[in-house]
């Protein structure tokens, strides 16, 4: 009898189960589909952390990104080490001094470890004082030591700062250029291609023929050109919202054409059709009727064209026409490996282009995800 009900009941929980998953929304069964896409959700967890650091980077640094060392100039990563040269293991990772010696063939000089004075690192320690986001101020730091000019994670440059402090200050810029820029997108995308889509006659044809002439000017030199027409008085913030509209002006006329397509399929249909009759206006029948039910694929489209916005601006910088110094985003810090030498003698200057890579494949992962969301019915 007793077994019965058990089988009763978890049949009965099966049923619901089921039952439930016809009963949930649009929103809720993209969730449960995206879910099921393991490089999605490694894309978004591997974003969230870019984005964490990038926010807190001063917090995550391990020291000020302006500091230089005299003593550690072009210096390799440092080496975090568990067992000392004696062969002692310790829970508590440490590293080495450090001293310059001299190679007797090249004469290079080159930064050896000191294996007689250890400096342990700590997770939280007290450093350099900073304002977090340019309010907070403190001088708690996530990991390294409070002994200056010895830990390097990503080396440091010619200049003796350190990479690493720098990528994480780096990380904010960069990927925070391609947000807005996507967003400034997004906005005009949606605009110009909605008026075209949902008037069509004469304002379509100009609209298409304006996007066609955007979309017919090489990226490069146009960029080349509006970069140059900076004054050079502007502060770097002004240039950096610069880039980032100058970017925003050249990406929205595919997004346009998007909307200008589904709105000319949505424009006639018999919803829109009643909106009309009960007074509705234009903008508000494009904006609550005609954008939302492909609304999903516009969050794909933007999700997917973040990547392109933060390599446009890794080029810019990376080619002196787009940020520049004392700004720091991951295309600037590239400028110090523009040489064959300069890689080969010093390849940890090459580590910002790695995070670039990183970005990018976790942007384009995150975005294949959430094209197969997008159709959950499949």
């Amino acid at each position: 009898m007793t077994f019965g009900k058990t089988k009763k009941a978890a049949g009965t929980a099966e049923i619901s189960m089921e039952e439930s998953i016809y009963m949930e929304t649009q929103w809720q069964l993209m969730w449960r589909k995206f879910k099921k896409h393991k490089l999605a959700m490694l894309g978004m967890m591997i974003l969230l952390i870019l984005y964490t650091v990038g926010i807190f980077s001063e917090f995550f640094a391990t020291q000020d990104i302006a500091k230089r060392s005299t003593t550690a100039i072009s210096m390799a990563p440092t080496k975090i080490h568990f067992v000392d040269a004696e062969g002692n293991f310790s829970l508590q990772p440490f590293v080495y001094g450090l001293k310059q010696e001299e190679d007797p063939v090249t004469w290079r000089k080159y930064y050896a470890e000191d294996t007689a004075v250890k400096h342990e690192l700590r997770f939280f320690y007290r450093g350099d004082s900073y304002k977090l986001l340019g309010v907070i101020t403190g001088n708690i730091h996530f990991f390294g030591t409070p002994k200056q000019d010895v830990f390097f994670p990503f080396g440091t440059d010619s200049s003796g700062r350190c990479l690493y402090s720098r990528v994480m200050s780096a990380l904010r810029i960069s990927l925070s250029t391609g947000l807005v820029g996507v967003c400034f997108t997004f906005i005009l995308g949606c605009f110009f291609g909605g008026i075209s889509g949902y008037y069509g006659g004469i304002v379509d044809t100009i609209i298409q023929r304006i996007i066609e002439f955007l979309m017919s000017i090489p990226s490069i030199p146009l960029w080349m050109a509006l970069a140059a027409a900076f004054p050079t008085t502007w502060s770097s913030l002004k240039i950096y919202f610069a880039i980032t509209i100058i970017l925003s002006l050249i990406g929205w006329t595919s997004l346009a054409r998007v909307v200008r397509g589904k709105l000319l399929e949505l424009r006639n249909e018999d919803f829109v059709t009643a909106a009309r009759v009960s007074g509705a206006t234009d903008g508000y029948i494009i904006l609550k009727h005609l954008l939302p039910p492909f609304g999903s694929y516009l969050i794909v489209n933007v999700t997917l064209a973040i990547p392109s916005m933060i390599l446009a601006e890794t080029s810019l910088s990376f080619l002196g026409i787009g940020l520049t110094p004392p700004i720091v985003s991951l295309g600037v810090l590239l400028q110090d490996a523009q040489s064959i030498n300069t890689i080969s003698m010093y390849p940890w200057m090459m580590i910002p282009g790695l995070f670039v890579v990183i970005s990018v494949l976790a942007f384009n992962f995150l975005g294949d995800g959430l094209r197969d969301a997008a159709d959950p019915y499949k």
